[in-house]
């Protein structure tokens, strides 16, 4: 159910094949979340700015049903920046993380809802 979905300016070439697997082991950890549900995105080569350059960038959404918060957050900011920075070279200066806490009944999931599943 969680979702890592990561823009960035890197080239796609340049970005390590095994990256979104890190990242779903991430996510799995920070979240407390079981593996097999853990979604990680990465789209290179994006045509982007930071703060009006093209050094190397990115954008990301981290999508979780629960497990966020403020002081959540902080937790998986820590994790997900040094992980991008040491994988792609991003600064974490140079990245935003979008947090979305989204309700079981707006996730779908097998041809339903994770209410369904375990509302």
């Amino acid at each position: 159910m969680p979702h890592f979905r990561l823009e960035t300016n890197v080239p796609q070439e340049s970005i390590p094949k095994d990256f979104p697997i890190t990242l779903c082991k991430i996510l799995a950890k920070s979240l407390g979340k079981p593996l097999n549900y853990c979604v990680a995105t990465v789209v290179g080569g994006v045509n982007m700015s930071f703060g009006g350059t093209t050094e190397p960038a990115a954008q990301a959404t981290l999508m979780s049903i629960g497990a966020l918060g403020v002081a959540e957050n902080k937790k998986h900011s820590k994790a997900l920046f040094e992980a991008v920075e040491q994988a792609i070279g991003v600064p974490a200066n140079r990245m935003y993380i979008l947090y979305q806490n989204s309700p079981t009944s707006d996730v779908g999931f097998n041809g339903t809802t994770f209410h369904d599943l375990f509302g």
